[in-house]
């Protein structure tokens, strides 16, 4: 959830940390910090807030040397203040360390070294593992790399670091378990970070670590730069060179006030690209790879189980109807946060879906590796290539939507849908549950759909109009029948992560069980009512609304007069299919949120208190 940037070559380091904290500003944190090496020593340099306010902490301060790490952090253990940022130092001063996850047993450690003599300053488990590494190598009168090798065999929890130290002003070791870490390799330096944004400006070859390698990443003032691979068992391996895919023009803003708003308007573009090369409309043809594959795997099923955490739960939901509907297949859906802990029932033949933006959710990649466990064929759909969902499935698809910088999921739920949609096209396909005439005019619907995406974008600035009559709500009611239902809670979600307003997603039908207690004059509703799937059921309930003053906002098809009469406010969307209209629906509903959070002059981009990448539990 945090975020890592680490330097070591000829160049001064701060520019570059510098401008990669500010890159890793996405991910959500509370808190930065800098630790450089120059003059013999580790000056470190932190400061509660944003990362400009750590540029002002340092404006008079010597941020020369041509090593360093830093940090964004996002409190877990310790409230957000200056004491508790990254870096830590050792009690001695003589390293310095940042690091992501969390160390479970940093309270058993945290004892034994301050019967040691150990003194802590701050509240935090990164502290702690600091100054055990440090005590490891003082005691033993080791290497820094062995201290970090016995440390990190013995400390229980995730973690990616980057660690430095006085003694030797041309390496960094840095190290990963259940947090992502990536390596930048340069002309005679290296950078390292928790992606690839900080590093994409310098270079396009990267190494992936995998959970328990170290690496020693060394550039000395003479000679040619070296990396070291290393596991917790000390085997040596060879590292994998990649090629990124990422291209800096994708970190930018385009132009567009915030990268939430240039996110939503991407999303044609995203989902032809998503569609690219699996869907032929002249051929007639939807194909995955991925199922092509493994085709037997997906026609022997049970039953599917699709695990995710919050936007990518909401996908799932939304898959869970499709698949059911075109193949005819079992599906459930588990938060993955849960699935874990309650001891599922997992089969063999059962086949585990996955989802996640980032590919580092934490809850997900356990969930994941549980699944795989027990047995089931486990399939990914994630959308950075190279991440660790991506590598501990069996297969998966990639949503190719392109770098997600806002913290509020836009893109990246629809590409999931799209994914999941052609799943179900391609297993109703292979298991012959739809006709040849249904599937060419659902892969017709699903070829037209980034055009009328582009229409629905076309509303926004009516949108933003009546959405400033909302600003100061308190409480918002989304309402959807069938696949539109968590579509409802994808509403909801978004308006509560940017704005701040309480919000609900509730099925339409389930409104009268309860929640239609609060309805009154103030609260407003926004009901999900296309001309498809129970339309005249959807109307019933809005008249039950109207009924007790409720003030409505629809997302109607065009020409719906009937729903048109009875809200207060409404949007339009171009007719498509009843399983496509989570995709387009959502668009209008990306774009109320924003302009509402807008209007209350919130951090669209950051959240408060949220993370892009959770990669804690």
């Amino acid at each position: 959830m945090c975020g890592i940037v680490a330097y070591v070559g000829k160049k001064q380091a701060y520019p570059i940390l510098i401008k990669g904290l500010h890159r890793l500003e996405y991910r959500g944190y509370d808190s930065a910090g800098i630790s450089l090496y120059n003059h013999n020593r580790l000056n470190v340099y932190k400061k509660r807030g944003k990362v400009a306010d750590l540029e002002a902490e340092v404006k008079d301060k010597d941020v020369s040397g041509t090593m360093g790490i830093a940090h964004t952090r996002w409190a877990t253990h310790g409230e957000p203040n200056q004491i508790n940022a990254h870096p830590h130092y050792s009690q001695n001063g003589d390293l310095a360390l940042i690091h992501n996850g969390i160390i479970e047993n940093f309270q058993t450690l945290k004892k034994e070294l301050v019967k040691q003599g150990r003194t802590f300053y701050s509240e935090t488990d990164t502290e702690v593992l600091v100054q055990f590494i440090d005590y490891i190598r003082t005691s033993n009168s080791c290497s820094l790399l062995d201290a970090v090798h016995q440390a990190l065999g013995q400390v229980i929890g995730a973690y990616a670091i980057a660690i430095m130290s006085k003694e030797d002003p041309h390496t960094i070791i840095v190290a990963r378990k259940g947090s992502p870490l990536v390596i930048g390799i340069g002309k005679n330096e290296f950078f390292a970070a928790s992606d690839a944004t900080p590093i994409v400006e310098y270079t396009k070859d990267v190494v992936y670590l995998e959970d328990e390698e170290i690496a020693v990443l060394t550039v000395p003032a003479k000679g040619k730069a070296k990396m070291e691979i290393t596991n917790l068992k000390n085997v040596r391996k060879v590292p994998m060179v990649k090629k990124l895919e990422m291209s800096l023009s994708n970190l930018e803003k385009g132009g567009y006030p915030h990268f939430m708003l240039k996110e939503i308007f991407e999303q044609p573009k995203t989902l032809r690209d998503c569609m690219s090369g699996r869907i032929n409309v002249d051929l007639n043809k939807v194909s995955l790879s991925g199922v092509i594959d493994h085709k037997d795997k997906f026609l022997k099923a049970r039953r599917i189980i699709i695990v995710g955490c919050g936007t990518s739960w909401h996908a799932g939901l939304v898959g869970e109807y499709i698949l059911e509907k075109l193949a005819r297949i079992p599906v459930e859906v588990e938060y993955a946060s849960e699935f874990r802990y309650r001891e599922p029932l997992i089969y063999p033949d059962d086949v585990v879906i996955a989802i996640s933006q980032s590919g580092e959710t934490a809850d997900t990649l356990a969930a994941v590796k549980l699944a795989r466990q027990q047995g089931a064929f486990v399939y990914g759909i994630c959308n950075v290539v190279g991440s660790s969902i991506a590598r501990a499935t069996n297969t998966g698809s990639y949503t190719h939507a392109g770098p997600e910088i806002g913290v509020a999921s836009t893109k990246a739920f629809t590409a999931q849908v799209c994914v999941l949609t052609l799943l179900a096209m391609a297993l109703a396909k292979e298991k012959k549950t739809l006709t040849k005439v249904q599937l060419e005019r659902m892969i017709r619907a699903m070829h037209e759909l980034p055009e009328k995406i582009e229409i629905a974008l076309k509303k926004n600035p009516g949108i933003a109009d009546f959405a400033k009559i909302f600003t100061y709500s308190r409480n918002f009611l989304y309402l959807g029948r069938g696949c539109n239902y968590p579509l409802a809670l994808e509403g909801a979600l978004k308006l509560k992560e940017i704005s701040y307003i309480h919000a609900e997603g509730y099925p339409a039908a389930e409104m009268k069980h309860g929640p239609i207690a609060l309805i009154d004059a103030e609260m407003p509703i926004v009901v999900i009512a296309p001309n498809k799937g129970n339309h005249e059921k959807i109307v019933s309930n809005i008249q039950e609304v109207k009924a007790r003053k409720g003030r409505v906002i629809s997302i109607i098809s065009e020409g719906d007069t009937e729903v048109k009469g009875l809200s207060d406010f409404y949007i339009e969307i171009p007719e498509t299919e009843e399983f496509l209209v989570p995709i387009l629906a959502c668009v209008p509903l990306q774009l109320l949120a924003y302009h509402i959070a807008v209007y209350k002059g919130c951090n669209v981009d950051q959240p408060r208190n949220l993370a892009k990448s959770v990669t804690v539990e």
